[in-house]
């Protein structure tokens, strides 16, 4: 069934919240209604055109990693098979959210379902915890590619890899289970408007009238039990690469063989610094507005999954080598 156009003004959607919170009970809401970047209305179309660029570059780029690895043989080693993990990943979490912002900048589509909204929250959360332990899993790589190379092929067999991709789709699919679990058994009884662009974590608590507190300490529990774990493992793993890589004779060689690192670190930082940025503004930055907390959500979504498959693509001789190819052969 088609969902009735929604056109009211941001004044008007706020001043009905207030009018009616006390009494209209949302404690088993059918639909929310998602702002966009409340104080930002007037240039929701203007910002939804780098977000569609970079939406349009995210779908681009990843596409074309997969096809590309699938149809080199070359490129079928674990390295690039967790590259394709990356870029499915990439692509699950930009289309669970990019398309609802879009829809709300250009046709001022605001509302959500509640079944819809808990979903995309589910997605969000899920994706993000397997990206960190896909970037663990190519820390891995370069660990045993560096430090112990003649027993790379053995050691990351295909079978291997299976199994590490099995434990990080496990780990990111149970620890985002809770999420949604808890906010839909709370009661909705304020508002069922959320001044986001997507269903994040605690806007959507946020609405509940009862004791958040579970949820709460859940997100933040994860949150620095999967972020402190795997940047730990990283941060060890290049410890004894950086250890190798200066043990070796020639300053070429030691170049040459750290460049094999410089992917996968550029990968790291764009994926954890916004990831951390967005954290901390949101938890302790109070004095900053709130549309740039909004925005910096927003970017924490769509920059990692832009440029991971542009820093791939640009960085990786044989990613490279093999666009150029297909390009120059085309009829």
């Amino acid at each position: 069934m088609q969902a009735t156009p929604f056109c009211l003004k941001v004044g008007d959607l706020l001043s009905y919240s207030m009018s009616d919170s006390n009494t209209t009970d949302f404690s088993s809401p059918s639909t929310f209604i998602l702002l966009g970047i409340p104080g930002l209305e007037a240039a929701h179309v203007w910002i939804s055109i780098p977000f569609f660029i970079m939406y349009t570059v995210t779908l681009l780029g990843n596409f074309t990693i997969l096809f590309i690895v699938k149809t080199e043989p070359r490129l079928h080693e674990p390295m690039y098979y967790f590259l394709c993990m990356l870029a499915v990943t990439d692509l699950v979490l930009s289309a669970s959210t990019v398309p609802k912002m879009l829809s709300i900048f250009w046709f001022n589509s605001r509302e959500i379902d509640f079944s819809l909204c808990l979903t995309q929250l589910y997605f969000i959360h899920c994706c993000i915890t397997m990206e960190s332990g896909i970037v663990v899993a190519m820390a891995l790589d370069r660990y045993v590619a560096i430090c112990d190379p003649l027993r790379h092929s053995t050691t990351l067999s295909n079978c291997f890899v299976a199994k590490i991709g099995l434990a990080v789709v496990l780990r990111g699919s149970i620890l985002a289970v809770p999420y949604p679990f808890l906010a839909r058994r709370w009661p909705y009884c304020r508002t069922n408007i959320i001044s986001h662009t997507y269903c994040e974590h605690i806007a959507v608590v946020k609405l509940a009238c009862a004791d958040i507190r579970i949820s709460s300490y859940y997100g933040l529990s994860v949150a620095f039990l999967v972020i402190g774990l795997d940047v730990s493992f990283i941060t060890v793993s290049y410890i004894q690469i950086l250890r190798a890589i200066f043990s070796l004779p020639t300053k070429d060689a030691r170049l040459k063989t750290f460049g094999t690192c410089g992917s996968h670190l550029c990968v790291i930082l764009a994926f954890y610094i916004p990831a951390l940025f967005s954290f901390l503004t949101h938890r302790f930055g109070h004095n900053v507005p709130p549309h740039f907390h909004i925005l910096m959500a927003n970017m924490y979504i769509l920059l990692p999954s832009m440029l991971n498959p542009i820093i791939y693509g640009v960085r990786t001789k044989q990613i490279r080598d093999r666009l150029i190819w297909h390009v120059t052969h085309i009829e």
